[in-house]
């Protein structure tokens, strides 16, 4: 396989996909605004001319959507308009287990990949890795309250982990996979449950506080997000609430060969031990 092009290669999934692309034996090219390292390469979405140098030479692309854009196809399509000119033939979306194809606005990059020869979506559920860095869930965890639009509704984190090891099969497999993979962790939990096992690990207390979508939203924006995008990711959390993401399914196993990742095990390896 030649070269694959690793969008958002830097970040919480894309680092984790250019691991195992190497790890594979498969050249990978880290796609980022600033390149500092062997490997990577520039990268702007609005910047049609990095488009070509990032994939001269690509077979396949891992596809993470631009952040922050409501409307993110009118950004995409030109950019896979390109990749198949340039002759990638596989094409791996980064979606989420929220998005179908009629959700306004990010649905359509699910019926844009599709035009790829070979392609397939990955829907991961919430990520656990939320709880960690700069996402507010991880800012809650700091200040001992976590604030969602959730309720008490479940959501089966995923560790972005497995995602990737999804992602590296979706990329690499001699076939192609041509559908959706529905990504969750072993077990959905409440925001109250999981803020339980962080404190726990933590010896400190910690409690989610239910919020309503609209407050919720005003915090997104507070917090600096695009009022617009903000208004999405508040819809989300409604969504839960009214129980979208309570399930859990069997494809990361099915995919890698190994188990999901439990939540109880992230907080352990990744919060308690810092």
């Amino acid at each position: 396989m030649a070269d694959v092009l690793v969008l958002g290669g830097t970040g919480t999934t894309g680092r984790r996909v250019v691991a195992g692309l190497r790890a594979a034996g498969v050249t990978p090219r880290a796609a980022t605004r600033r390149p500092r390292e062997p490997g990577q390469v520039r990268f702007e979405w609005t910047d049609r001319a990095t488009h070509a140098d990032a994939l001269r030479g690509a077979s396949a692309v891992y596809l993470v959507a631009p952040i922050g854009e409501a409307e993110p196809a009118a950004l995409v399509a030109p950019f896979l308009a390109d990749a198949l000119d340039a002759g990638v033939r596989r094409v791996v979306l980064l979606s989420s287990s929220a998005v179908t194809e009629d959700t306004p606005g990010i649905g359509e990059l699910q019926r844009l990949v599709r035009a790829a020869p070979e392609w397939a979506v990955l829907k991961p559920s919430w990520f656990m890795q939320n709880f960690t860095g700069a996402h507010l869930v991880a800012q809650g965890v700091r200040d001992g309250e976590i604030v969602t639009a959730t309720g008490d509704a479940r959501v089966a984190f995923v560790d972005a982990g497995d995602i990737a090891a999804v992602a590296v099969r979706a990329l690499t497999d001699p076939g192609p996979h041509n559908t959706e993979h529905v990504l969750t962790g072993p077990a959905a939990l409440s925001y109250a449950e999981a803020a339980a096992i962080v404190a726990a690990h933590l010896g400190r207390p910690i409690r989610h506080r239910a919020v309503g979508t609209a407050e919720f939203a005003a915090r997104l924006t507070a917090s600096g997000m695009p009022e617009e995008f903000a208004a999405v990711l508040a819809a989300l959390d409604e969504d839960i609430r009214r129980g979208a993401e309570d399930r859990v399914t069997p494809a990361v196993e099915q995919v890698t060969g190994r188990p999901a990742r439990s939540f109880e095990a992230f907080v352990r390896d990744e919060i308690a031990s810092r």
